[in-house]
């Protein structure tokens, strides 16, 4: 991976850049994201929030509910839909999730845990070697 780093949406509308290291990558397994997507789970690389920025377009939001407090901020593309960002508190969040099929180079993503497996579907196959959390991982609920 090299920093900064870039992505954007499917139709070229919505571009970012991060200039700051990830401060986790991880597969969200719950629900919201099984709907949000059409998917068995969100591949996401959390990043500071002061490092990433847009610098083409501007996302439009739709907010779901999250067990951690308040709602969840889902960002996407108004103009193909593709979703951008999500996982960040409705409110000021310290962290941005980047969804990693956004990246422009999404091979150096490599998922250190599965989040909210407790929502996992049967025929999704995680794999074994990385820590599972039934839902929030221990830290990620105290920002």
């Amino acid at each position: 991976m090299k920093i900064p780093f870039t992505g954007g949406c499917a139709c070229g509308a919505i571009r970012y850049e991060c200039a700051g290291e990830p401060i986790m990558m991880l597969k969200c397994h719950c629900r919201d994201c099984q709907q949000l997507t059409g998917s068995a789970f969100v591949p996401a690389v959390l990043v500071p929030a002061e490092a990433f920025r847009l610098t083409r377009g501007q996302l439009r939001y739709h907010f779901t509910p999250s067990i951690a407090r308040g709602k969840h901020k889902r960002g996407f593309c108004p103009e193909c839909g593709s979703r951008v960002t999500g996982g960040e508190f409705e409110e000021q969040s310290q962290f941005v999730g980047i969804l990693a099929g956004t990246l422009d180079d999404p091979s150096w993503f490599h998922p250190q845990m599965d989040i909210f497996v407790s929502d996992a579907q049967p025929w999704d196959q995680m794999d074994p070697a990385i820590p599972k959390f039934d839902q929030y991982p221990p830290s990620s609920t105290k920002e």
